[in-house]
């Protein structure tokens, strides 16, 4: 794979300071261009990182190389650069290590396109699309041996072995999604099970790893684990939000979508707690190979009644709130003012 030079502006947070004018959130509109100016070279050193695709690459390599193509928001490998700067800063080992957590994402992608047949990713036709389901598997599966080698030649004491903890973790909620893929009575426990090991795991280990690198002290390094908990959470049900009420030309995917997946988000899970009758549509949807455009909705009139989502919006800004809490722990810095402007961007973004 070759390396090749992108644009030095991170696109993502561009963005979302375009949209938090228009939303009428200029303070945050601000703190975004600082957290921009502070971060922008640290992204650039990962976009340059991640693996690029050779004109000779196999299928596998231009399967992984597709979605890494598309873009993200690349948050995680945020949180590390930004641990890092806590300490001695952003240097050749954050950058690997921020680069390793973008590939256990992207690989995680790959893999729930695969399992839940998904088409479309960040506005795109999805990886199994275009190279079929055996190769996008595959492909999941060399980011992730290459993301741990990354992580092993950093040389950071104890990073490797908390990541296979976190995989774990993160198979774990897979499979109890799994188990509980298109089952009305998923509990609001039982989502936030697979909210804390399928998302919120890998924010701890990128906050973790980064300040481990960056030379933090063990108990420093805890409270920014402890952020990056939260910050998952938040970032999930946020996710789960925008699934119901976001914008698709913003979001790159349709309304429904994780719905349609059999997977329950936490205001349905709250909507049919609140409203049993709404049981036999949400059936309707899940189990139609094609949902009617009319039945969902009615069922977005009918999620929206019971407040489902205004207090799924709650939750992603208590767990937001949480994770600046357990900034006040630190001294006063740079980086610090950062890792809060992402808490709030991540309950406020509308993409």
């Amino acid at each position: 794979m070759l390396s090749q030079p992108l644009s030095p502006e991170p696109p993502l947070l561009g963005r979302l300071q375009t949209l938090c004018r228009g939303a009428e959130l200029p303070g945050l509109a601000a703190r975004l261009g600082e957290l921009a100016d502070l971060v922008a070279a640290d992204l650039v050193a990962v976009e340059r990182g991640l693996p690029r695709t050779r004109p000779e690459a196999s299928a596998v390599e231009r399967s992984a190389g597709h979605l890494l193509s598309l873009g993200g928001k690349r948050l995680r490998p945020m949180c590390v650069a930004l641990a890092a700067r806590l300490g001695t800063g952003f240097d050749a080992r954050a950058a690997e290590l921020a680069v390793a957590a973008e590939l256990i994402h992207a690989a995680t992608l790959l893999h729930d396109d695969v399992v839940d047949l998904g088409e479309s990713r960040r506005g795109a036709p999805t990886s199994r699309l275009l190279f079929g389901n055996a190769v996008s598997i595959f492909a999941g599966d060399w980011l992730l041996v290459d993301a741990l080698r990354r992580v092993r030649n950093a040389g950071v004491e104890g990073l490797l072995e908390r990541l296979f903890d976190v995989l774990d973790q993160m198979i774990l909620a897979e499979s109890l999604q799994l188990e509980r893929r298109g089952r009305l009575d998923t509990t609001a426990a039982q989502w936030m099970a697979i909210a804390e090991g399928k998302t919120a795991a890998l924010f701890r280990w990128a906050m973790y790893a980064g300040a481990r690198s960056g030379g933090v002290d063990p108990g420093t390094a805890e409270v920014l684990e402890r952020f990056g908990a939260d910050l998952g959470v938040a970032f999930q049900a946020t996710d789960d939000v925008l699934d119901l009420a976001g914008d698709p030309q913003r979001t790159g995917k349709a309304l429904f979508t994780d719905l349609r997946e059999g997977k329950l988000t936490y205001p349905l899970i709250l909507s049919l707690e609140r409203d049993p009758a709404l049981a036999p549509l949400v059936a309707d949807i899940v189990s139609a190979e094609v949902p009617d455009a009319a039945a969902c909705l009615d069922a977005l009139r009918r999620i929206e009644a019971t407040g489902s989502l205004e207090d799924a919006r709650r939750l992603a800004h208590r767990h937001a709130g949480r994770a600046k809490a357990a900034l006040l722990a630190l001294p006063p810095s740079a980086a610090r003012e950062a890792l809060e402007t992402v808490a709030d961007a991540t309950v406020h973004r509308p993409v």
